[in-house]
């Protein structure tokens, strides 16, 4: 006659439960060294296809100022004369403006004469806060050369990253270290 099965009680439930989690732990600790073995240390970057310009960047970075900078696509731009990225669109505001009219707020954007009517526009990096206001004139007036990225020479890469956190658009992903820059390109049409 076949044996009648224990039943089940709340102590041998539990049990296998903590068993059954411990076991998944020690696959995740295991999954993560075996990662590291392989040498697939991961980054945090910002995808500039999913950037909304909200200025999260500059005020959560545990870094001070932001490991987020401005750079500058240099094939994207056309080198304006009016660059939208560096001038307020307010009245007053035109090419022979001052500084009173830079959209900048510290003064990251530095603009060079090349020949008329065309500047070249250049970021100070260890002057940028991250805060997107360039970013985001040059994307809706302009032609969207400028765009946030993590310079990682700065970044200390949080397990828990504050900015990815608070960033409305997850607009922060992870990517292998040995590619951690996420490039805008030129679109071309087929």
């Amino acid at each position: 006659m076949p044996e009648k099965p224990e039943p089940i009680t709340r102590r041998s439930f539990l049990a296998g439960g903590i068993q059954a989690a411990g076991l998944v732990g020690l696959g995740a600790v295991a999954g993560i060294a075996a990662r590291r073995a392989r040498g697939e240390e991961l980054v945090w970057q910002i995808d500039p296809s999913k950037c909304v310009k909200c200025g999260n960047c500059a005020t959560y970075c545990v870094q001070s100022p932001s490991a987020v900078k401005c750079v500058h696509a240099y094939a994207v731009c056309g080198r304006c004369n009016f660059c939208f990225g560096y001038h307020e669109t307010k009245p007053g505001a035109f090419p022979g403006a001052g500084a009173e009219y830079q959209l900048c707020p510290v003064g990251a954007i530095e603009r060079t004469f090349l020949r008329d009517p065309y500047y070249e526009y250049g970021i100070d990096e260890a002057l940028c806060i991250g805060c997107a206001k360039c970013v985001a004139g040059c994307e809706i007036f302009g032609n969207g050369s400028l765009f946030l990225q993590v310079r990682h020479d700065r970044c200390v890469n949080c397990n828990e990253c504050a900015i990815a956190a608070a960033c409305p658009s997850e607009a922060f992903v992870r990517v292998p270290a040995s590619q951690p820059y996420l490039l805008k390109r030129v679109e071309t049409e087929e």
